[in-house]
């Protein structure tokens, strides 16, 4: 699909990610292709594609952040776990932050999803997006996480929509992310059960767990109005 012409989207904030007000773009790994038709724009610099917030969470918490939007990425060149990958939407797009054209920034991103249709996805976006890794995975077990990727990463981000999103992402940041690595977790509400008391309660009840098992929380973030019942919580490992 060819893009329209037009000028540079925005100012840059990390290589590769530019945002102008709402609307945010990443520099696009396969030109003349989109990935879930959203719209590419070529100006001097190579092709933008516009990253639909409505459509992924960390785009949408990239949108909301009332800090600066380069704490919330990981820096082009590193390797990165991904757990709950779904159909490709928000990896595609940290693949072009991460890897660039045919991986020109050597970076890599390890996408976990227990779902056969995900991977089948996530492979074929894989084909033409070098170090894009999918994994057929259940993001709990850490043995087969581990053989793909066996070192601590300083990025790792969690959108697991079942049970128990809390433990398995303590878990999975005690076993994977780095000291002083950001851990980005989405929590959806409606997949857990102890929300009695109202979802906001529940949402102090997950800080609190998050807190007592030795993270720090950086901020918190109101997905509502892109992704409702969803609170995006970004941590540091300490």
């Amino acid at each position: 699909m060819a893009g329209r012409r037009g000028k540079v989207p925005g100012r840059e904030i990390v290589p590769g990610f530019r945002k102008q007000g709402r609307a945010i773009w990443t520099l696009n790994a396969t030109p003349r292709k989109n990935v879930y038709g959203e719209t590419l724009l070529r100006t001097d610099e190579g092709e933008w594609r516009r990253w639909d917030p409505s459509r992924s969470k960390l785009g949408a918490a990239l949108v909301r952040t009332e800090n600066h939007v380069s704490d919330l990425l990981p820096l082009p060149g590193t390797q990165v776990l991904y757990l709950g990958a779904g159909h490709g939407t928000t990896i595609s797009h940290l693949h072009d932050i991460l890897c660039g054209e045919d991986n020109n920034k050597r970076g890599r991103i390890v996408a976990v999803d227990l779902a056969p249709r995900c991977l089948r996805d996530l492979n074929y976006l894989a084909h033409s997006r070098p170090g894009l890794v999918p994994l057929l995975a259940d993001a709990r077990k850490h043995a087969i996480v581990g053989a793909i990727q066996p070192q601590r990463v300083d990025w790792l981000f969690q959108d697991v929509a079942q049970a128990s999103q809390v433990d398995i992402f303590i878990s999975a940041c005690k076993r994977f992310l780095n000291k002083g690595g950001s851990g980005l977790f989405s929590l959806k509400a409606a997949s857990e059960r102890w929300d009695e008391d109202g979802e906001r309660a529940m949402f102090e009840k997950v800080a609190d767990m998050l807190l007592s098992s030795g993270m720090e929380i950086i901020e918190q973030i109101d997905l509502a109005g892109y992704e409702d019942n969803h609170m995006l919580f970004h941590c540091r490992n300490i």
